[in-house]
């Protein structure tokens, strides 16, 4: 008989969401072979479907949102029903619900905690909201058997503020994308696919720095920028949208979900940024390396191991402008190279899956 594992914390399949999904999705594709497999899946995401298995895998619907207040029930609820049927949970980021691991003490199932990124400390969240985050990662490090983090840089911070000393090191697989440089199908759509641009990927929030990527396609005129995010979610992303409409050489565009969409757009552009300050292993990045595209990355911990110091890095509005107006484009090409080599060693997902397969046990 197959053990059997619940996958909690996401909005669920099919993956369109973010990177958690798409993880979920690799494992479920990956493992349901050799474990009875339960995804746990927020049916306000996924109003019209009412598919029961995917990827050989069960979808359990709970009527709420995944993200939001709401992620703390839609969480618990979650975790408290695997807890009567699954002998292992496998928790997609503890922010919600940490606190209901406790009551593990009875039900003695093994946990498998994956951190995500440093949430507690995240100025997306106020004051309250990062003490509950805190008290919920806290509670989680404590009750969990096996620790995943996607970057030693977040396990560094759990090392610090709640000390934990032992985790695995698993990030985010990249292979999924597909190369579609020169391809220009969705031109008629977006016309600056004919056109020379830099682009740039991730939610609309202040730690993932759209405000300093949009000031600084103000400064340099002559350079296309190409934003993707979902700006008319956060407050943050509508007054950006609002107060940049002036800026002829910026295209913000919507969150897109169609994985040939999205990728033809990040395969023909000549400079990728990826602005995050706050992320572990990003798989934005993780996909922009897998993509061989030229990186230019925000100087933190987490993302110069994840390009392995081998990007070129900024810090600052008039360093990422100073970076741009003197790119040699030789430098760009080598970079791209190195990128793609370290993606293909590092962030693939066979390798990844069978990490997770070894952690279920």
């Amino acid at each position: 008989m197959k053990k059997k594992v619940a996958i909690i914390g996401t909005n669920g399949l099919p993956a369109k969401y973010g990177g958690f999904e798409t993880l979920v999705n690799y494992l479920t594709k990956y493992l349901s072979d050799d474990f009875e497999i339960y995804v746990y899946c927020s049916k306000n995401a996924f109003p019209k479907i009412n598919n029961r298995k995917y990827n050989n895998s069960n979808l359990v619907y709970i009527p709420l949102n995944a993200n939001g207040w709401q992620s703390i029930i839609y969480d618990s609820i979650s975790i408290l029903h695997a807890f009567s049927h699954c002998s292992a949970l496998l928790i997609l980021g503890p922010i919600s619900a940490g606190y209901i691991l406790s009551i593990n003490l009875i039900f003695r199932k093994k946990i498998i905690t994956n951190y995500g990124g440093i949430e507690w400390k995240r100025e997306k969240h106020s004051y309250l909201s990062q003490l509950f985050a805190k008290l919920n990662y806290k509670i989680a490090t404590k009750n969990t058997q096996v620790h995943i983090v996607d970057n030693d840089a977040i396990g560094l911070e759990l090392k610090k503020d709640f000390s934990l000393n032992s985790y695995k090191i698993i990030p985010y697989g990249g292979d999924h994308v597909i190369n579609l440089r020169g391809e220009i199908k969705f031109n008629s759509k977006y016309d600056f696919l004919n056109k020379k641009y830099i682009c740039a990927v991730g939610r609309a929030q202040t730690d993932n720095n759209q405000h300093l990527l949009i000031s600084v396609a103000n400064n340099i005129p002559e350079l296309q920028f190409v934003l993707i995010s979902n700006w008319n979610s956060t407050e943050y992303g509508m007054k950006l949208r609002k107060n940049s409409t002036e800026i002829k050489n910026l295209y913000l565009i919507g969150p897109v979900y169609d994985q040939e969409e999205i990728d033809e757009i990040r395969s023909n552009c000549f400079i990728y940024i990826h602005s995050h300050a706050q992320s572990g292993t990003a798989p934005t990045l993780v996909e922009a390396m897998s993509l061989g595209l030229p990186i230019i990355s925000f100087d933190s911990i987490a993302n110069r191991k994840t390009t392995n110091d081998e990007a070129i890095y900024f810090t600052s509005e008039d360093d990422l402008t100073r970076i741009l107006k003197n790119i040699n484009h030789e430098d760009l090409k080598q970079i791209a190279i190195k990128m793609g080599k370290i993606a293909s060693e590092n962030f693939k997902w066979s390798k990844i899956t069978e990490e997770y397969k070894q952690c279920f046990y």
